[in-house]
């Protein structure tokens, strides 16, 4: 890829995120419209498309972090199939750490861990629906890749929501999590295209 290139995903990227945390919070986040009017709607919605541009910017510094892991690994682990089979490993650990260590930390006596499975397992599945998406469009080998990157770089990227306590359980995980989604998934999708431009 070009500079052009670079900097139009960047930027491309970045307004994908945007608005997709400013629709999200704009559903979800009841407090910043409570009091109505017009210009309250603009000022809340501009704040919104500001956080999830800075979501999405997080969203790239993953990616481009994922590439040169993947890029590593690949001549670590010196066959592809076996790379494959650490980041299978990896998704079913992230998987399990994601509902167990959030139901030890902030379930409460009446709460079960089934209710923290809920998450993690959307997320999977719409991680899994990406990576088929990705592997239609290129090639087989592509799924697992996708796969890992779609499920296991956006939970580390999350992770910041996810660790602070005012955050969790509330609509905060889903304002940041939205934008880190739709950046993660246009950037995965848009990369082959760049290339083969």
């Amino acid at each position: 890829m070009n500079s052009r290139k670079v900097v139009f995903l960047f930027f491309s990227t970045m307004l994908v995120g945007a608005f997709g945390g400013a629709i999200a919070g704009t559903v979800l986040y009841d407090p910043l419209f409570a009091e109505g009017g017009f210009w309250n709607f603009i000022f809340g919605f501009i704040w919104l498309l500001g956080i999830g541009a800075a979501v999405s910017a997080i969203a790239q510094m993953g990616y481009f972090a994922y590439l040169l892991l993947n890029r590593l690994a690949l001549s670590l682990f010196k066959t592809k199939k076996l790379w494959n089979r650490v980041q299978l490993f990896l998704i079913a650990f992230v998987f399990f750490d994601l509902f167990y260590f959030r139901y030890l930390a902030y379930a409460t006596e009446d709460e079960t861990i089934w209710g923290y499975l809920i998450t993690p397992t959307l997320l999977l599945i719409f991680a899994a629906i990406v990576a088929y998406f990705k592997q239609r469009e290129t090639h087989r080998r592509a799924f697992i890749p996708a796969f890992f990157f779609m499920y296991v770089i956006t939970t580390i990227e999350w992770l910041p929501a996810l660790i602070i306590p005012e955050v969790n359980d509330s609509s905060w995980l889903w304002i940041y999590l939205v934008p880190l989604l739709c950046a993660n998934t246009y950037q995965l999708m848009l990369h082959h295209r760049l290339q083969n431009d």
